[in-house]
């Protein structure tokens, strides 16, 4: 189900929970909402859809990434500076991102994951996990 977008700061610089297996209707609902923004978004977190819950989807070309309770284990000593959009917000934000990161994550069927990733989707997936932790960007 396509769900609004949460735009209310203090809701959104609220921590997130850990995801639970029985989050499933989140994250479905979290990528039916971010397939209806496509044209303009290519991550969202369960915060954006009005969940405390710790669950991202970020796009990674024609397919779609979830992750359920992201977390970076490891990361390049390398740094860029980007500038962010967010369908929270009107604005685009600067920020510094790491060109590489090792995520720890569960997937789908919340089986255990690690994957090293590298290119736009890092920037994406930092983003993200900033709104898991509160951090409007």
């Amino acid at each position: 189900m396509v769900r609004e977008i949460v735009r209310d700061d203090a809701f959104l610089s609220k921590e997130s929970v850990p995801a639970m297996r029985d989050d499933t209707q989140i994250a479905t609902d979290l990528l039916d909402t971010l397939m209806a923004h496509r044209d303009r978004c290519v991550g969202m977190a369960a915060n954006m859809i009005g969940e405390l819950k710790r669950i991202i989807v970020v796009s990674a070309g024609d397919n779609c990434i979830i992750m359920y309770n992201p977390e970076i284990v490891k990361h390049s000593a390398k740094c860029y500076d980007a500038k962010e959009g967010c369908l929270c917000r009107d604005v685009e934000t600067p920020c510094r991102r790491y060109e590489t990161i090792d995520v720890k994550y569960r997937d789908m069927n919340f089986g255990k994951r690690r994957e090293k990733f590298s290119g736009f989707i890092v920037q994406i997936i930092q983003h993200e996990i900033d709104h898991c932790d509160g951090i409007i960007v």
